[in-house]
């Protein structure tokens, strides 16, 4: 027995994953037991979270940039997670929000709370603020930051149109695990517009200290906006091919 839990305790090191279980018979042992219950409460959790919306937006402002606050057009949190559909709408006022900062910008950067309001509490600014460092050397113009409450990643495409940008970002707390309630995409869109679809999108998964961590997910960003730029394209005709330049 003690050979064999060195053996499951040496390949839990690789894995967040819940492996080798300890059994009390039939059933798993208390102690894991205990641990998945509290994990699926932290998710449940996740998902009902409120966005601290002044809070980001105070950190967010420090990039450098205007930041500008909207909703969707689901009024309600429950509204938001029945509804798909009118999370990827914007609120009755929120598009005259938008045409008072529009412009001819390569890219727009757009924070929505998705399912998980606290990955994108703790995660966006650091990735933001690297990839943005990097644009702005390059020259890109670069859009007011967009914070969106019950966003879904397609609203990404109809802010982008409404301020007249190229390149569309969407960071959004992606559906919480039970490893990981925190987890953070980007969805990065060339022309978007309002019958883009999923195959046009390119996806960073996973981002947060314990997944991609944001020195990689900010390099990737950038390669693949430098990349859509170049060749005029995102989605399944875009390989990410970041993780060659990442090696050296």
């Amino acid at each position: 027995m003690e050979r064999e839990e060195e053996f499951w305790t040496s390949l839990r090191q690789l894995t967040a994953a819940r492996i080798g279980l300890k059994r009390a018979g039939a059933s798993v042992a208390t102690g894991p037991l205990l641990d998945f219950q509290l994990a699926h409460a932290r998710a449940r959790d996740a998902v009902h979270e409120a966005l601290d919306e002044p809070k980001l937006a105070a950190e967010l402002a420090g990039l450098g940039l205007p930041v500008v606050s909207i909703a969707s057009a689901a009024d309600d949190r429950q509204t938001y997670l029945m509804r798909p559909d009118l999370g990827r709408r914007l609120a009755v006022n929120a598009e005259s929000t938008l045409a008072a900062h529009k412009g001819n910008y390569d890219v727009v950067f757009v924070v929505a709370d998705g399912l998980s309001a606290r990955a994108v509490a703790l995660h966006a600014r650091p990735v933001l603020s690297q990839a943005i460092n990097v644009l702005r050397a390059e020259g890109w113009k670069i859009a007011p930051l967009v914070i969106v409450r019950h966003g879904r990643v397609a609203i990404g495409d109809v802010v982008a149109t409404a301020l007249g940008a190229a390149s569309v970002v969407v960071l959004i707390g992606e559906r919480p695990g039970l490893s990981a309630p925190d987890s953070m995409g980007a969805y990065l869109t060339f022309g978007p517009h309002a019958q883009t679809t999923d195959a046009e999108r390119n996806c960073i998964s996973n981002i947060r200290p314990q997944g991609v961590d944001y020195d990689t997910a900010s390099a990737r960003l950038v390669y693949l906006l430098q990349t859509m730029r170049m060749r005029r394209l995102s989605g399944v005709r875009l390989k990410d091919e970041s993780g060659r330049l990442l090696a050296y």
